[in-house]
């Protein structure tokens, strides 16, 4: 896939997922979350090729402009979307599936100092609302929806909802629209 079609793609998936947006043009000159992210393309790809301190330094200057960090190992699937963005970290060894959605705020971080495999998996398909933490090796499965401040520090089961300090799992309701709860006041803390 080319570049562009990877912006063409990145553009769309902003412009189905935030309702305020009203144009590619807007998007494409507007949004942080995607100037972090095709930044991270070309600091992912350097970091790939072993020009590791271009690709840190890369992901600082990103950082600065941006107010989100995400290392330059990480690795991020196709069309994910960081809406707002202010305050997101993503760690070196985390992994993003595709589809994936983070609002700002949101820390997929290390709780271990050892190296190896110390930052998050999330599979294809989860949304992961304001504030909330997710830490450690641990893998978030399709589809689930992680409410807004929650502090996630285990493995959960794809199709789940994720709430509270620390976050709890329940399985999703028949025909629940998970991305209402990002924002319900039910599952804020």
């Amino acid at each position: 896939m080319s570049f562009w079609a990877y912006v063409r793609e990145d553009l769309a998936a902003a412009r189905l997922r935030d309702p305020a947006a009203r144009g590619g043009v807007e998007v494409a000159l507007l949004y942080p979350g995607l100037h972090a992210l095709w930044a991270h393309r070309v600091w992912h790809a350097l970091w790939r090729r072993r020009r590791r301190f271009l690709a840190r330094a890369g992901s600082q200057i990103t950082r600065w402009l941006t107010g989100i960090e995400i290392h330059p190992g990480a690795i991020i699937g196709r069309r994910f979307f960081i809406d707002h963005g202010m305050g997101v970290v993503i760690g070196e060894t985390a992994e993003i599936g595709d589809d994936v959605m983070l609002y700002h705020g949101v820390t997929l971080g290390g709780r271990m100092l050892d190296g190896g495999k110390r930052h998050p998996t999330l599979e294809n398909g989860v949304a992961v609302g304001a504030g909330a933490k997710i830490l450690g090796p641990v893998v978030i499965g399709a589809r689930t929806a992680v409410g807004a401040n929650a502090v996630v520090t285990k493995d959960c089961a794809a199709d789940s909802v994720l709430v509270g300090v620390p976050a709890k799992p329940r399985a999703k309701r028949t025909g629940e629209d998970t991305r209402a709860l990002l924002m319900a006041p039910d599952y804020q803390i």
